[in-house]
């Protein structure tokens, strides 16, 4: 008995001293991730206590910890009320579609790029795709709507010089969606490309001129070299947007939408935002966005789960 005591304390006495040759080894790193470790911690671990607003009457001039407790009130108000079907079969469709459509516009892009023979050409394509991301989305949005004014915008513009009458596609609600895709695809899928480009210049290209000499063209080699080789990439990417099935920028939503597009537009971030700081039911709308947290976690989980057991790769 004591011989495990001993050996117990010298592992824990061995595992410190290590702990400590490699902080002191490493400090500088340490250092140097010691701003983001607090930050993360200071926005994004000290406000989960507000996690409990969700459960109680949250009033605002007695704290969340002297705020009456009501349980699960304020998720059955949720799921009883007119809303809870609308937003969240918006908040699915306008995901789905991205994964559809979003997702692997940038795997393609990167492919594309790839093949490439001129450097100057490739360089120019990767700084205009780029752009659009460090542009605001407030700016954006704002050439969206100019875009597709009903009095000056070019859409309708060109329209009209077809024969055809004006469209005020942010009042249609069968078109918000499209137009959220569309946005969003040309704001993100270029600075997308950049994993992928930096994916594709890990892979062998010994490989390529193996395959070249047995005589494989590029599309071959796309389809045996290029696509397997970033394939973990890919996985790891498709498990993250996947656990982000249940997100949307509620930035770009508010920006766009209207209260006549709340039928295909309002999803539950924009939900959350009108609930909470426009109505002030903050209880409410912190019970629907945890209730949103849990079911993105459970999607990374499952996604996750399914990736290890196909191909071998996940997060962890």
């Amino acid at each position: 008995m004591k011989r495990n005591t001993v050996s117990s304390r010298s592992v824990k006495l061995g595992k410190r001293s290590l702990l400590k040759r490699d902080i002191l080894r490493d400090k500088q790193l340490y250092i140097m991730f010691a701003p983001f470790m607090l930050w993360y911690v200071l926005f994004y671990y000290f406000p989960m206590y507000g996690i409990l607003a969700a459960f109680k009457d949250y009033q605002p001039y007695v704290g969340v910890w002297a705020s009456e407790w009501v349980g699960l009130d304020n998720f059955i108000e949720f799921f009883t009320g007119p809303y809870a079907f609308r937003i969240i079969r918006n908040t699915v469709l306008i995901n789905i579609y991205s994964v559809i459509f979003v997702f692997p516009a940038s795997i393609i892009l990167a492919l594309l790029m790839n093949e490439l023979q001129s450097k100057k050409f490739k360089t120019a394509v990767q700084t205009v795709s780029y752009l659009p991301y460090f542009i605001s989305t407030v700016v954006v949005a704002g050439l969206v709507i100019t875009f597709l004014s009903p009095t000056a915008g070019i859409v309708n513009v060109v329209i009209e010089k077809l024969g055809f009458e004006k469209i005020y596609f942010l009042t249609k609600p069968q078109y918000f969606r499209t137009i959220y895709i569309l946005m969003t695809m040309w704001q993100s899928v270029g600075f997308g490309t950049i994993i992928y480009t930096s994916a594709l210049c890990a892979v062998d290209s010994e490989l390529y001129e193996a395959a070249s000499i047995d005589g494989a063209g590029r599309w071959k080699k796309l389809l045996k070299i290029t696509i397997p080789g970033i394939m973990p990439t890919i996985a790891i990417m498709l498990i993250i947007r996947i656990g982000g099935m249940m997100t949307v920028g509620a930035e770009t939503i508010i920006l766009l939408y209207q209260p006549i597009t709340y039928e295909t537009a309002d999803v539950i971030s924009s939900y959350v935002y009108r609930s909470g700081l426009e109505e002030m039911n903050y209880s409410y709308a912190t019970a629907v966005d945890l209730f949103n947290g849990i079911i993105a976690l459970i999607l990374v989980a499952i996604s996750n789960t399914i990736s290890k057991r196909i191909g071998d790769v996940s997060i962890w």
